[in-house]
């Protein structure tokens, strides 16, 4: 007779409830011990900002299970309230204490699955109430304080990452002037400065003041310091300036850890040693495009490399796939999408890569309310392979992102994107649809068939004597234009090629499209010519964080 396995999990939120569950479904004579050293357990802790802006009215909604509710569904031995505060490899023990307290015990195990996650630093904000905004129990203090403050109270979020801006929009829903301080040069570090610059010119329209590159340095009275000198008033302070994986545990026991500095995991979410597992945001992830180790908290990553460890203890491992960090955030009536690498990424490791901007719209657009999305996608130019895409829009943003991280997944060329066969009627996408429309974009740059240039090659060009021909309308070129660009409409463009020098220049139109038509029509006529790779809307976003767009005079030649 096969005696149970005995099984410790240490942490109760997403990867560890999840590998308890899926253990549970799959042995059921295992002990399954759970310790969480918060409160609450199962809960759902992307949603706790849309709580404390009002969006999720019922607090209970966010907690998805009790102990007891574990305990009477999976027959789980929860034990919230407690910590693990050390690891007998040798013994096969973990020592067990209260939260708070210098009681301990011992527990034996057979197999021990570490799902601590990730700690924040303990913001340092003087008398000033700080909060992070990562458990149940914080959102509790953040809505008892706004609570009790004045009307119109201020507030200053530390930290434009994803749970940043997050937080800056829901305490906007509830009144309060907010000001976010980004150590970066932008917010949503993650995106690539063309795509961030939709994004600030969204946040700002919405009354948040965002310092950027800038730190707070110190605390005067209610006054936050600040590196460039100001200083801001605050009534509370929320501190989003990141996590980092919580490998105490793992190093105190001599566990592996990885190059990222996350518990380092084989492809069954096994430690260094074979009996310990360790799955969710202290856990190192295997990069999908660079193939070495990453950091990436996902919530969705937490839960199935969760799954995956119990697959593993159950004797049914299946390898864990690469990670592509596919992220979304909805923010003032946005979509912001991300997946795989950003181009500041790649120069930034000297990778070789192709970059390929759209702006089409979300639908049909002849069928009301269509909206645009503003894309990205980044290439290998030597194999065609997808290395990452960004999208800034609001409706029709998740869908397409998520079909480019399958297409990633798949294995799928960017060329190949061209000729997915995806769903089509007038409300939801076009017949040419906007992932078909990147790979058209993806296929001619790769095939020769258009040569591009990328919005922050453009001032190098003018300054090595490239002339710029914007083959838009003329009542678009007055409305803003690149300094210095002759302006020939794409219908007259056949007629007037007389006024155009026997030298190299770069055409282009709003989004791209018209001018990838004159760059083919140019080309067959004899001129050597590249097209403005996303247009005049992507250049005018690249550039608007570095310099203002005044209106200019029509230029001639």
């Amino acid at each position: 007779m096969n005696v149970p396995l005995t099984v410790v999990i240490v942490g109760g939120v997403a990867g560890g409830m999840s590998a308890a569950t899926r253990l549970r479904r799959l042995d059921e004579n295992a002990h399954i011990i759970v310790v969480e050293r918060g409160d609450y357990v199962s809960y759902a802790n992307c949603g706790l900002p849309y709580y404390v802006g009002g969006v999720i009215e019922d607090r209970d909604s966010l907690l998805l299970q009790t102990p007891e509710g574990l305990a009477a569904r999976f027959r789980l031995d929860v034990r919230t309230g407690h910590e693990v505060v050390a690891i007998d490899r040798d013994a096969q023990t973990v020592t067990i204490r209260p939260t708070g307290t210098s009681q301990t015990a011992e527990q034996h195990y057979d197999r021990l699955i570490l799902a601590g996650g990730a700690t924040s630093t303990e913001p340092r904000t003087g008398g000033i109430p700080s909060f992070s905004l990562r458990t149940v129990d914080d959102v509790d203090h953040i809505t008892r304080v706004l609570g009790s403050l004045p009307t119109a109270p201020s507030a200053v979020v530390i930290g434009g990452g994803f749970i940043g801006v997050e937080a800056v929009e829901n305490l906007v829903r509830r009144g309060v002037s907010v000001t976010v301080v980004q150590r970066g040069p932008h917010i949503l570090s993650p995106l690539d400065v063309e795509l961030a610059a939709l994004v600030q010119e969204r946040v700002a329209a919405a009354g948040v003041e965002i310092r950027t590159s800038t730190t707070v340095t110190g605390v005067e009275d209610d006054r936050l310091q600040l590196s460039d000198g100001t200083s801001i008033r605050a009534d509370v302070v929320i501190d989003a300036t990141g996590v980092h994986p919580d490998t105490s545990l793992a190093r105190a026991a001599g566990l592996r850890i990885g190059e990222s500095g996350g518990i380092w995991v084989d492809a069954q979410q096994r430690t260094s040693d074979p009996l310990i597992y360790a799955v969710g945001d202290g856990t190192e992830k295997t990069d999908a495009v660079g193939g070495g180790g990453s950091l990436i908290a996902m919530a969705g990553l937490a839960n199935r490399h969760g799954r995956a460890a119990a697959d593993s203890i159950a004797g049914t491992a299946t390898p864990a796939a690469p990670a592509l960090g596919t992220a979304i955030v909805g923010l003032f009536g946005q979509t912001i999408a991300s997946v795989g690498w950003s181009e500041s990424r790649l120069v930034a490791a000297g990778r070789a890569h192709r970059v390929v901007h759209t702006h089409p719209a979300s639908h049909a657009t002849y069928y009301p309310d269509a909206e645009t999305m503003h894309m990205k996608l980044l290439v290998d130019p030597g194999t065609d392979a997808i290395l990452g895409a960004q999208i800034v829009g609001g409706e029709g943003v998740d869908k397409r992102i998520d079909v480019i991280a399958t297409a990633m997944s798949a294995g799928l060329t960017a060329s190949a994107l061209s000729r997915l066969e995806l769903a089509y009627a007038p409300q939801y996408g076009s017949a040419k649809d906007a992932i078909n429309q990147l790979g058209y974009v993806a296929e001619n740059v790769a095939t020769g068939v258009t040569e591009t240039v990328q919005w922050h090659e453009v001032d190098l060009a003018q300054e090595l004597g490239e002339l710029i021909v914007d083959v838009r309308r003329e009542d678009e070129y007055d409305a803003g234009h690149i300094p210095g660009a002759l302006n020939i409409p794409l219908d007259e463009l056949r007629d007037r090629l007389f006024e155009l020098p026997d030298t190299p220049f770069i055409v282009h139109c709003q989004v791209g499209q018209r001018g990838h038509t004159a760059a083919r029509l140019l080309t067959q006529h004899g001129f050597s010519v590249r097209n403005l790779d996303g247009g005049y809307l992507t250049w005018r976003a690249g550039t608007s964080l570095t310099h203002p767009h005044p209106r200019i005079q029509r230029s001639t030649v």
